[in-house]
């Protein structure tokens, strides 16, 4: 069904109040930002030294105010009904694992599962050029460019927190590694890897951290509990160095009893995260993340335990892992080889460990008099209700320093239109003071003339990752086609001209990737 992926723009009276209600709310909680005054139509926001508090219409209380609409309903199905509605709000997400493991799969010679294909964790998986915040929080970057077929855009909402700090200056880091050692985890490239991983990240942490470690096959334990690196490196190696795989996968168990270590171990002031590594394929015990999470929930929402999924092996869990982070207050990734264990866990360690903005969610107004339709790419499992934008109850995406997050739509202008397309608006809450704060950036039909085979790299790389996942799970009847993609051999050669014009490695992988998909298509 379709209706929550496209929504059509009917410029009612209602809408065009609301509309009006919801940008006029946008620009008071932005009066720092810098707008683009070259006269191409987008705006970056990233240009204050800070940000300023967030509007509360809710009075704090999280509630519905008296006039306020009702949102988007949902029907029986789960399916957003198709109300007039120009509005389009998620909790951000930096996963890069479902692109990570399909890279892998056609590695191995197949397909993914469209099922395990996630687009934007697809173009979040490429470096982007926005310009960065000098604080906690986000710039906001929106542009765009036309696609092959009449009246459709591409549109990119781009968002980027401040690059990381040096390693001496971020706050120390309290880590519980919960490790799986289930039978499955003996296939090489699997345990193997996440002891080389964890060795390696042990040493390249710093004598203030702290690490405690988890074990878990068909039951839980604590292996060493939370200790102060500095001249305790070696107890940290010695347990590495002994772990071997075993018997079954109580994950469930492995997660519970890693959160009660973190939790008597908790560090104030610290970063306090659990790292699970795992191939997440559970068949003992509790195999919910729903239910898993529901354990450990304290631990979570009163103590501010984060947690960051790291997946491995040829047959991975990826539903459960992806579960427990969209809803545990994290991220996931997936690394097959050393290559990819060094850049998470070396790196982009400081990322993956500190935190610049917690409960982040993203809201898109366009506009009713120039916009008839638009799709988010992806997100799916990220939906928020409209209404539910600044209430700060309702959880977001947890975000650290170093990332970019971006949103890609694709927007059927109307025709003989011009003028305001869109405003995207980022809210956040500081990670220490827990207060509110909102950032935001607009977009003019004129930022989007340009056709997207000419727009800058970095716009085009965003295009070819989406069009590539798109590609990928075509055959899942759920999803239509976006407009104006080209076949998987043109988008092989894209991606290969845009290796060479970015002299990104990770572009030319891409390349690889979609020329061997191209190969296995049915």
């Amino acid at each position: 069904m379709e209706r929550n992926r496209i929504r059509k723009l009917r410029g009612t009276l209602i809408a065009l109040t609301a509309a009006g209600g919801l940008l006029v709310t946008g620009c008071s909680g932005v009066n720092g930002s810098s707008s683009d005054d070259s006269g191409s139509g987008k705006q970056n926001s990233g240009g204050t030294s800070g940000y300023l508090p967030a509007p509360d219409r809710s009075g704090g209380s999280g509630e519905q105010g008296e006039g306020e609409r009702e949102g988007e309903q949902r029907d029986t199905e789960g399916d957003f009904a198709p109300a007039p509605d120009y509005l389009s709000t998620f909790a951000l997400d930096v996963d890069t694992a479902s692109y990570g493991y399909a890279r892998r799969t056609l590695a191995d010679g197949h397909r993914p599962d469209p099922s395990t294909v996630r687009p934007e964790e697809f173009v979040n998986s490429f470096r982007q050029d926005y310009e960065r915040p000098d604080g906690n929080g986000f710039s906001v970057t929106v542009d765009g460019a036309r696609t092959d077929r009449e009246d459709w855009s591409l549109v990119r909402v781009g968002l980027a927190t401040r690059t990381a700090e040096r390693e001496g200056e971020r706050p120390p880091a309290a880590l519980t590694f919960v490790i799986d050692i289930s039978g499955s985890m003996a296939e090489p490239g699997r345990l193997d890897l996440a002891k080389d991983s964890l060795g390696v990240m042990t040493d390249r942490l710093r004598d203030d951290d702290s690490v405690a470690i988890v074990t878990f096959s068909d039951e839980a334990e604590t292996v060493l509990p939370m200790t102060r690196l500095d001249d305790h490196r070696d107890r940290v190696h010695e347990a590495i160095d002994d772990l071997e795989p075993t018997e079954s996968t109580n994950l469930g168990a492995g997660v519970r009893t890693g959160y009660a270590t973190a939790v008597e171990g908790l560090r104030e002031g610290a970063t306090n995260r659990v790292v699970l590594v795992s191939d997440a394929l559970a068949n003992t015990g509790d195999t919910d993340a729903d239910s898993i999470l529901d354990r450990i929930s304290d631990a979570r929402r009163e103590h501010g335990i984060t947690l960051f999924g790291v997946g491995v092996g040829s047959d991975y869990g990826d539903a459960l892992m992806e579960g427990l982070a969209d809803k545990g207050d994290g991220h996931t990734t997936y690394v097959s080889n050393e290559t990819d264990a060094r850049k998470v866990f070396c790196e982009e360690l400081p990322r993956n460990i500190d935190l610049t903005a917690r409960d982040a969610k993203a809201q898109v107004a366009f506009d009713p008099e120039t916009v008839a339709e638009f799709r988010l790419i992806g997100y799916e499992n990220r939906e928020v209700a409209d209404d539910d934008f600044r209430d700060d109850r309702v959880d977001g995406g947890e975000v650290g320093p170093g990332h970019t997050v971006t949103a890609l739509y694709a927007v059927r202008a109307k025709q003989g239109t011009s003028g305001h397309l869109a405003t995207a608006t980022v809210r956040w809450l500081d990670p220490e003071t827990r207060e509110p704060h909102e950032e935001s950036g607009q977009l003019e039909s004129k930022a989007v003339d340009e056709a997207l085979w000419d727009a800058p790299s970095r716009l085009q790389v965003t295009a070819v990752a989406a069009y590539f996942a798109d590609a990928l799970r075509k055959s899942d009847d759920r999803w239509t086609t976006l407009p104006g993609a080209p076949s998987l051999n043109e988008l092989a050669d894209r991606a290969d001209d845009l290796a060479d014009t970015t002299e990104d490695k990770a572009v030319r992988q891409l390349a690889e990737a979609i020329e061997q998909a191209d190969r296995y298509e049915d």
